[in-house]
């Protein structure tokens, strides 16, 4: 298993004038520096050494755009906390038990960069759950507390990128340097600027443009997950995650990288720094906006469990932010000329996706579905197919009421327990439906909507279509179209049809099906599920149309 949810892993656009040396951190944690052959907690500092050069940074109009300020409620800082991945991981622990360090070291790649990369140039593994919860006198402690922090990402090298060998956290930084370590901005430093930072810490930084490119991103959102049998064998491999690679099947390869959509670029010209900064055009916001507002708001509510730093304003804040950004750029919804013929309602409901990957992407939990309903004049609702329960299923949906089956693809609803769901379904190698990464050996449903350019019949098999939705041929490259038939014989005229596109980022049967492991992160996790549930999802995109 890999991390789930991750972020792309592009800081863009800042740079770290206020990192401390090795030399300035107190004995008992100079100590932890000899473990090993190599040098060990030289390569890395926590974010709180960043903010105080990279915070107090606004715009001419007074908006904050601090970066410290931003990233502190992404899923970034908080990926090491992340109490869904942590169920995650112990499950699969749990499923595996001869691979346990295995999968702790391979989950915390991404989730707990900082610590894993220290422990593997100690020559060891990473622990997912060591070091949690955080005792501030250790240096791995702080490390795997702080997420995808600063130094991560701005210490990656243009080594590989874009390689099978980048993906998985296959991410490179100078691993030799120690007293004069290069940190990649996107602009160029002058030296004074450059002899300021060097000066109060052990880095030094250095314009390298690979910091925009989606590569970068890919090196942890590419996750190629080798699934195993009950002695830990493996017995073959699923694309977790691979929104690069979708990207890079679609017209957006050619306009737009990952960071013009998640690092949305402040329009003024600003300071890149708010000691001795140099204003420039260009800063990208790290807000990280993606897609998982659900646990954002898990992290706020049970912020005393979870540990969580940034103020509970700010989390909501960043959550709201995550559901504006969904609903304006991820889909549209359509309902085309609906008609009265031979006693039922006839409509097409298009659905197009915005996006430069597939939506949704990435973690396979998440599912957007149409919630289609037909009123009458008096408003008397005599049709609805795909209505969410405020447990966080959704009424008619197979896979919701049995583990054992699930939805198809669908080019024509007509009944009421029918429900178009954009999603992924997993199977083992005994094919039988799962939910557990490291249980999964293919899809057996994928018809999650393609974004525009991308064709089905030329696509590799990491990102192709599974399922029904292969032979349908309203189902392409920017979208698709679902025919509703709805009897209305008994019913009088004109009809009203609402058509909804719905977004989870955990769909219930990846809850629930946590329910049976005894363990203390996955109880907690379906806990948090349970009570927070009716707010697991929101409509991307609405649409509405009357019968002639």
């Amino acid at each position: 298993m890999r991390s789930h949810f991750r972020i792309f892993v592009g800081l863009f656009g800042g740079l770290l004038l206020a990192v401390s040396s090795t030399a300035s951190l107190p004995q008992a944690q100079q100590s932890e520096h000899s473990l090993g052959k190599r040098n060990y907690g030289t390569h890395f500092e926590t974010s709180d050494r960043c903010v105080a050069c990279h915070n107090g940074m606004t715009t001419p109009t007074g908006e904050d755009i601090s970066i410290g300020v931003d990233w502190r409620t992404s899923m970034m800082a908080n990926a090491g906390r992340d109490p869904y991945w942590m169920a995650g991981v112990r499950r699969e622990m749990i499923d595996h038990p001869l691979a346990s360090a295995r999968i702790q070291d391979e989950c915390s790649i991404c989730h707990m960069p900082m610590m894993r990369y220290e422990a593997k140039l100690a020559g060891s593994l990473g622990d997912a759950f060591a070091h949690l919860p955080s005792d501030p006198k250790k240096l791995g402690d702080r490390l795997a507390e702080d997420g995808v922090s600063c130094t991560v990402c701005h210490q990656i090298t243009n080594a590989n990128l874009g390689s099978r060998d980048s993906f998985v956290g296959g991410f490179k930084i100078d691993e030799q340097k120690v007293s004069e370590r290069p940190v990649y901005g996107s602009f160029e430093v002058d030296n004074g600027r450059t002899s300021v930072m060097h000066s109060s810490s052990a880095f030094r930084p250095v314009e390298g443009k690979h910091i925009r490119s989606s590569e970068v991103c890919a090196t942890c959102h590419t996750l190629l997950t080798r699934a195993m049998d009950t002695r830990s064998n493996v017995v073959g491999e699923l694309p977790e995650q691979v929104p690069y690679q979708e990207w890079r099947h679609s017209d957006f390869a050619r306009t737009r990288s990952c960071q013009s959509c998640h690092m949305p670029v402040v329009k003024d010209k600003v300071p890149m720094s708010s000691t001795f900064g140099e204003a420039r055009e260009g800063l990208g916001r790290h807000t990280f906006v993606g897609g998982n507002f659900f646990i954002q708001r898990v992290l706020n509510r049970f912020r005393n469990e979870l540990s969580v730093k940034a103020p509970p304003r700010d989390m909501e804040g960043a959550a709201l932010r995550t559901i504006a950004h969904l609903q304006a750029e991820a889909a549209r919804v359509i309902v085309e000329s609906p008609e009265v013929r031979s006693g039922r309602l006839e409509a097409v409901v298009a659905v197009e996706n915005l996006g430069g990957h597939k939506l949704p992407t990435a973690y396979p939990s998440r599912r957007v579905w149409l919630h289609v309903t037909v009123r009458d004049p008096s408003g008397q609702t005599i049709f609805e197919s795909g209505a969410l329960g405020r447990n966080g299923s959704i009424q008619g949906n197979d896979n919701d009421e049995d583990a054992g089956r699930y939805e198809p693809h669908y080019m024509e609803i007509t009944r009421q327990d029918q429900v178009q769901i954009y999603e992924t379904v997993m199977a083992g190698s005994d094919g039988q439906l799962t939910t557990g990464l490291l249980t999964a050996v293919r899809y057996v449903k994928d018809n999650r909507l393609l974004p525009r350019g991308f064709e089905k019949g030329s696509a590799s098999d990491d990102i192709a279509v599974h399922g029904e939705a292969e032979a349908d041929a309203d189902f392409l490259g920017g979208g698709d179209k679902v025919r509703y038939s709805v009897p209305v014989a008994a019913a009088q005229g004109p009809f009203v049809v609402e058509a909804e596109l719905w977004y989870q980022p955990i769909a219930y049967r990846w809850a629930m099906n946590l329910k049976r492991y005894e363990a203390a992160e996955p109880s907690r996790f379906v806990r948090y599920y349970e009570e927070t549930a009716a707010g697991s999802a929101v409509p991307l995109s609405r649409a509405t149309a009357s019968s002639r």
